[in-house]
């Protein structure tokens, strides 16, 4: 990737697939320098990795069962039994196999009868002169409705809700532009649509054809029934649950594609389970980048910290500050201009400014911003009498706003207050005791480099000298 960078940490801001490692390397960049690599380069990067860290990884090994015998029961060690027959044992369990399974809606009358997404054919060829129903508008789906063009007679895309692109949410899970040729299809008038509304049955017929019965949402639900000649199912994916034994099996959420998680990444009800990779996005679903390499890579190296503090008694990383608003304002600056844990995992993770009670500073990167509270309520942090959290994120109507519309979110030149800004920029929160005392917007930048004198640090040192001083710990 031609960034114009040097540094190896800003380069990871738009590095959307390397892993991390204390050496840097090896990057997935060294394997392709495409933009949009294949399938087949993340397989041979994995390997890749896994050969140059000399990683224990079984291979070939596909579990069949994990269980918690007691007593009591659930409270023994973890055993996962592999196919071969071998029991493996551990007090501690992370699951890192992402969703797995397809998520099929239970609503639709008839479901079991489409196509799958997984399975279905990907040779345009074989829907030549087709009239095609696709359920779901999602990536997966507009990747097989672009496929489909110019081959298939009328395709319709389905769904409920509307049309969200990831460009204007920031979310990466929504439709990309890569996948939207589709559209240009439907507004500019071939025989292809996006269907506002709701599959409600499939019936297929004799001849192998089916007939959909959709609910309108922009029509007040009125009902019809289209015909079509293939249905494909492009819904999503899940977590696969069915490996654990009652006395572990973790609770699920979100229509139970995902384990419900703690702030820790850990079950909610299976103590010393948790979950690592795409599955966490359960904690930040479809508003930031957990569910993505990107993402999860940080997760699981603040997760790391996590069980180093939790099993083995070793604090969170941190450095000590000279106790001025000055040093703590060069901080910030500092780490903001260049973490690409902040920028990758917005509104996630935080840099955790401590203020202990001998007045002393104390900077803790990349803890998970739920998680902040609790650690310093449970003293993980030491005597903590006030904090800051540092983060980067999106203004809290950005999703609602067209980004290229030039009237909407103007500010002034010289604005220094950063409340308007909607494009990603630094926040400060001051808490004490969990509970909000103040927070302080960065105006956001073109570049993203933060460290004007007039526009942002000194409007960020006035905030920290304020919420610094000795009074103001007891100040609402």
């Amino acid at each position: 990737m031609h960034t114009g960078w040097d540094d190896p940490e800003l380069r990871l801001r738009t590095d959307w697939n390397s892993l991390l490692s204390d050496e840097g390397a090896p990057l997935f960049t060294d394997r392709t320098p495409r933009y949009f690599p294949a399938a087949d380069d993340m397989v041979g990067y994995l390997a890749d990795f896994a050969a140059a860290h000399r990683l224990n990884v079984r291979y070939g090994t596909r579990v069949t069962e994990i269980s918690r015998p007691g007593p009591p029961a659930g409270t023994g060690d973890f055993t996962a039994r592999t196919a071969d027959g071998t029991a493996l044992r551990a007090r501690r369990l992370i699951v890192a196999t992402g969703v797995s399974r397809p998520y099929v809606p239970r609503d639709i009358e008839g479901v079991e009868t489409a196509e799958r997404y997984d399975d279905v054919s990907v040779d345009p060829d074989d829907f030549t002169g087709q009239r095609v129903l696709i359920i779901g508008r999602g990536n997966s789906g507009f990747e097989t409705a672009d496929n489909l063009i110019e081959t298939a007679a009328v395709i319709h895309l389905a769904g409920p809700g509307s049309l969200r692109m990831a460009w204007r949410t920031h979310f990466v899970g929504h439709l990309r532009a890569v996948n939207n040729n589709f559209l240009d299809t439907y507004q500019l008038k071939s025989q292809n649509a996006l269907l506002d509304g709701r599959v409600l049955s499939l019936r297929k017929l004799p001849d192998g054809t089916y007939v959909a019965a959709v609910s309108f949402a922009r029509v007040d639900e009125v009902v019809k029934e289209i015909p079509y000649d293939r249905v494909i199912l492009a819904t999503g994916f899940r977590f696969d649950a069915s490996l654990f034994a009652p006395e572990c099996r973790p609770r699920l959420t979100i229509n139970d594609r995902f384990p419900a998680q703690t702030d820790s990444w850990e079950s909610v009800d299976v103590p010393d389970l948790f979950f690592a990779g795409t599955l966490t996005q359960v904690r930040d679903f479809k508003k930031s980048t957990s569910g993505f390499i990107h993402g999860f890579r940080y997760g699981v190296r603040a997760l790391h910290r996590v069980l180093e503090r939790r099993y083995h008694g070793v604090p969170w990383p941190g450095r000590d500050l000279p106790a001025t608003p000055a040093a703590a304002a060069d901080a910030v600056i500092a780490r903001v201009n260049r973490s690409s844990a902040l920028w990758q995992q917005f509104g996630v993770l935080a840099d955790a400014l401590l203020v202990g009670a001998d007045g002393g500073l104390r900077l803790c990167e990349e803890v998970p911003v739920d998680h902040l509270h609790r650690a310093v309520a449970q003293g993980h942090f030491g005597d903590v009498t006030r904090y800051f959290g540092i983060t980067l994120e999106y203004g809290a109507d950005h999703d609602r706003v067209d980004p290229f519309d030039i009237g909407v979110g103007r500010v002034g030149q010289r604005d220094t207050t950063g409340l308007d800004g909607r494009y990603l920029h630094p926040v400060v929160r001051a808490f004490r005791a969990g509970e909000l005392l103040a927070e302080h917007h960065l105006t956001e930048n073109l570049e993203n480099e933060w460290d004007s004198e007039e526009v942002h640090r000194a409007p960020l040192l006035a905030f920290l000298r304020e919420r610094l001083a000795p009074d103001s710990a007891g100040r609402a």
